[in-house]
């Protein structure tokens, strides 16, 4: 842990004056309200803050010049940490506003600052959570409600949207972790996971849906099943179909953000029997052949 003295850039032997003009000049720096955004200033002036908030204090700085306390105000037979310090009541620089006490008569802009950020501590937001929430991919098109279980037990009810995409966040608000003072409760974030169905594709707010045919089916046409996300429909294949043949099944995607739906788009696989079918082959034997050849330019 690096000495306090060394944080606040002064000598060990630095007059009580030099040490608020180090810190002073540091907060300035470093303050959070004049660097938002930036997680690595607010680490350093909390850093620079405990340092001053140890060393300002003329009993702190005698006992850790003596031995008696590590630089994080911490009784150095204990072994404690600075989360412990941190966490304490008392000795906290952002408990209350003795960290700022050097500042408070002053009238300039930044001891207004300071002044204005200890009032919003104290009346501070809670923090917003982040939690994942799986579901099927036909939920992910319908809407769904869904309950989350949360880790301390707790549990959060969930409406899904129809249409939502895979990574999409939803903001619970108010079921966040509780604020202080004045500051209202953070927000619920989650992030839902979106399971695959290895039936169904997504592009946009169209889905496509590869469908096994028979060859019977295909040639001479007829009603199939066809599943959806919202069940199962019937559908005509025309005769003479082929594989890769496209149909289309209106309104049957997702759900447009102005009104209406995707479509869901069916291409057909020709599929012929497992095995040797006797039947079949003394067909295509007595079938002339040569009546037709997919390998010629211009066939389909």
């Amino acid at each position: 842990m690096r000495s306090p003295y060394e944080i606040l850039g002064v000598e060990a032997t630095a007059s009580a004056a030099d040490l608020q003009k180090a810190y002073r000049k540091l907060a300035k720096k470093l303050h959070p309200d004049l660097n938002p955004g930036d997680k690595a200033a607010e680490e350093k002036f909390k850093e620079v803050t405990a340092a001053y908030d140890l060393l300002g204090d003329v009993d702190k700085r005698k006992r850790f010049d003596a031995g008696e306390i590590d630089a994080s105000g911490a009784e150095r037979p204990q072994h404690r940490y600075y989360r412990d310090f941190a966490g304490a009541d008392q000795g906290h620089p952002y408990a209350d506003a003795s960290g700022y006490a050097d500042y408070m008569d002053s009238d300039d802009a930044f001891a207004e600052l300071l002044r204005r950020s200890e009032q919003a501590r104290a009346n501070r937001r809670g923090r917003d959570l982040h939690y994942s929430l799986s579901i099927d991919f036909a939920e992910s098109i319908t809407g769904a409600a869904k309950r989350l279980t949360l880790p301390d037990g707790g549990t959060l009810d969930v409406t899904i949207p129809p249409g939502l995409v895979d990574g999409q966040i939803l903001r619970l608000r108010g079921k966040g972790a509780p604020g202080t003072g004045k500051g209202g409760p953070g927000d619920a974030l989650i992030e839902v996971e979106v399971r695959p169905d290895p039936r169904f594709a997504r592009e946009g707010d169209d889905i496509s849906l590869e469908l096994p045919i028979s060859l019977s089916e295909a040639v001479l046409g007829g009603k199939v099943r066809v599943p959806t996300p919202t069940g199962d429909v019937t559908m005509t294949v025309p005769k003479g179909s082929n594989t890769g043949t496209t149909l289309r099944l209106r309104g049957k995607g997702a759900p447009h953000a102005g009104g209406g739906h995707g479509d869901e788009f069916v291409k057909l696989k020709v599929v012929l029997p497992k095995g040797p079918d006797p039947a079949l082959e003394a067909f295509v034997e007595t079938w002339d052949r040569k009546a037709f050849n997919p390998r010629e330019d211009g066939a389909s």
